[in-house]
């Protein structure tokens, strides 16, 4: 088994399931486009003054660490570095928590005013800040204050994990018992669309020294905590799930219901076929996508758009981001062998952006296929 951080190969899918390359690379380019330079209608980029420019979630009409962090790692993957420069301002501008127990955390959603409107963090805004700061370091060369990409980025991941010892006050954003990411740093369950194992093994080689250990460990606890977090028929993960892969029913008095499969989930199988191809180093991952591969296209062919539990039971509800499900389906190819591959992939060349006031989150991972899908999501290293 070897990966592309092994091989330097990054396979191209849909080139393998039968697209022109000058097709694929015209689909990319005008998806970033659209996303950033469309009209008003299509974009969600937005510049700010001479030198910023944030993301704005439509849906909820907001910033959120989540978006900012999204755009920053498709702008280092696409060498928009302009653009990324602008991101990572508006974000140390006005996202940075510069005292208190969230301390150089980041507020997980602001006013498109740069206004807070939490005081405290998302870990999964974190952690992709984290990696697209060292492919900018490696890709473009470290700058100075807070263009000093590395620098931030260590800076970054040692709050994440030291926070709570003595000397740091505040809540880590990894549970210290068992290495696995939390949802929200003062509650004990996890999301299982934030377990990202193959970037824990890069923060284990750029990470300060002493904090290289802790990542490997994060790295193999990911893995393995997927296993359980991932229904063995159907691939389907909860939203929230706790630190042993049951799917989280509680708080729903504060967050709502989020023990099914629904919008954050999407990305739990995105994220498998992302380690897979970089790393390849648990042959399960492949047996996870083509039976959520199955699922989908044989047990619920004509239900896409369906809301489920992670059994597979239909429920009434439909789902608010049916283009993410698409783009995801065909991300799982990284990963899957089976029979549906092509089907899949097929179905995402063939489903255009999404429109109106959703179209922020459903776009991004329609990007993040496109990108993954084309071998254009890399490692960067220096």
């Amino acid at each position: 088994m070897a990966g592309a951080y092994q091989t330097g190969i990054y396979r191209n899918v849909l080139k393998e399931c039968g697209y022109e390359e000058t097709a694929i690379t015209e689909r990319l380019e005008q998806t970033f486009e659209t996303i950033f330079y469309g009209t008003e209608a299509e974009r969600f980029y937005h510049e700010a003054g001479d030198d910023m420019a944030y993301l704005e979630d439509t849906g909820n009409h907001d910033v959120r660490t989540e978006g900012m962090s999204y755009g920053m790692m498709v702008c280092v993957q696409l060498d928009k570095k302009a653009e990324f420069d602008r991101l990572w301002k508006w974000v140390r501008t006005y996202m940075y928590i510069p005292e208190g127990p969230c301390r150089n955390y980041f507020a997980w959603s602001c006013s498109t005013d740069g206004t807070h409107n939490a005081e405290g963090p998302a870990p999964d805004g974190e952690e992709y800040f984290a990696m697209a700061l060292f492919f900018a370091s490696a890709r473009w060369g470290d700058g100075e204050g807070i263009f000093a990409y590395s620098k931030e980025a260590k800076a970054i991941l040692r709050e994440c994990i030291h926070k709570g010892e003595p000397g740091h006050p505040g809540e880590p954003m990894w549970e210290p018992s068992n290495h696995l990411i939390k949802f929200v740093t003062n509650m004990d369950f996890s999301d299982p669309s934030y377990h990202l194992p193959h970037f824990y093994e890069l923060f284990a080689e750029n990470a300060e020294e002493g904090d290289r250990e802790f990542w490997k460990q994060a790295a193999a606890a990911s893995r393995e905590y997927l296993h359980k977090a991932c229904h063995k028929e159907t691939g389907l993960s909860a939203e929230y799930a706790d630190y042993d892969g049951t799917p989280h029913a509680g708080h729903q008095e504060i967050f709502g219901r989020h023990d099914w499969y629904y919008s954050d989930a999407y990305r739990t199988i995105a994220n498998i076929a992302m380690d897979h191809l970089w790393y390849d180093k648990d042959p399960w991952q492949t047996e996870i996508a083509n039976r959520l591969q199955k699922f989908y296209c044989e047990e619920q062919r004509e239900h896409w758009d369906g809301v489920f539990l992670i059994d597979g039971t239909r429920l009434e509800e439909k789902a608010l981001h049916p283009v993410a499900i698409v783009a995801v389906n065909a991300q799982a190819a990284l990963a899957a062998d089976g029979s549906h591959v092509k089907e899949c992939v097929d179905r995402f060349w063939n489903t255009p952006l999404r429109t109106g006031d959703r179209r922020y989150y459903d776009n991004f991972l329609y990007l993040f296929a496109m990108l993954a899908l084309s071998g254009n999501y890399r490692i960067y290293r220096k």
